[in-house]
Formats: C-alpha cells, sequence, structure tokens
C-alpha cells in the first residue's frame, strides 16, 4: 500500500463515487432533457427527474452523515487517548480552543511531533489544512470513510 501523505490522504469507494452517483446525474440529465423536448410525458418526465434528483440527495446526506459522525467521535476518543499518553494531560482541556476539523488534522502527525503541533495550533490557531501540510511524518489513516 502507497504510503499516505498530505496529497493522497483522500479516499473515494468506487460503486458510490463512479458508479451510482455518475449513473443517476446521467439518469436526471436525460430526464430534464426530455422535460424541454415536446412530448405529451413531459410532465411524467418533470416528476422522474424530481425523484432522482431527491434519491441522489438524500444517498449523499444519509451516506455522509452516519459515517461521519460515527467516525468523528471515534477519531476525538483516539486523539484524546494520544495525547494524555504522549503529554499526561488530558486533550479536553484544550478542545474548546481547537475546532474538530484542526483535531482531526493533528491526527496525522506522528507521536513525536503531536504535542509540539498541537501546541502550536493553539497559539497560532492553524487552520486544518495549515496544519497537515507542516506534518513532516505523517501517520497514515487508511480506515477513514
Amino acid at each position: 500500500m502507497e504510503n499516505q501523505n498530505y496529497k493522497n490522504h483522500i479516499r473515494f469507494y468506487v460503486p458510490h463515487h463512479f458508479v451510482f452517483y455518475p449513473v443517476l446525474m446521467i439518469l436526471t440529465g436525460l430526464s430534464i432533457y426530455c422535460i424541454f423536448h415536446p412530448t405529451v410525458q413531459s410532465v411524467i418526465y418533470l416528476f422522474i427527474t424530481i425523484l432522482f434528483f431527491m434519491v441522489g440527495w438524500l444517498s449523499f446526506m444519509l451516506r455522509q452523515h452516519y459515517a461521519l459522525n460515527n467516525q468523528n467521535r471515534i477519531v476525538r476518543l483516539e486523539m484524546r487517548f494520544r495525547y494524555y499518553v504522549l503529554t499526561g494531560n488530558r486533550l479536553e482541556n484544550l478542545e474548546d480552543r481547537l475546532s474538530f476539523s484542526q483535531i482531526a488534522a493533528l491526527r496525522f502527525a506522528s507521536d513525536d511531533e503531536l504535542p509540539a503541533l498541537t501546541e502550536k495550533t493553539l497559539t497560532e490557531n492553524l487552520k486544518p489544512d495549515e496544519v497537515k501540510k507542516i506534518i513532516t511524518n505523517w501517520q497514515a489513516d487508511h480506515m477513514r470513510v
């Protein structure tokens, strides 16, 4: 498996991103095309278009919502544990000054970098993308959805 870093850390689920959504977009496009061509079934194609759009929207929202909410909790717990093991201090005392996105970005830092990078993130209010870019020893997360 390729080493994970800033440039390749985003993952795709092939059936979802490259099959389901493209097929749904093509079908929606075809139904929109049929709406604007003079036929008796224009109203039917309007309803089909709305149905395709709603199925796509709902699948996107539900897919994201359930998996990511659960994983966000796990990431937060993982970071609390790592920070405590490395520093002997509780991350909960700092969490009100860190956004979840910053905490999630910090998880890619190695154990050697994490305490100092956490302090730097707090003092300089680094954006998550900036945190990821300054990590020198990237710790891969191949399990994130």
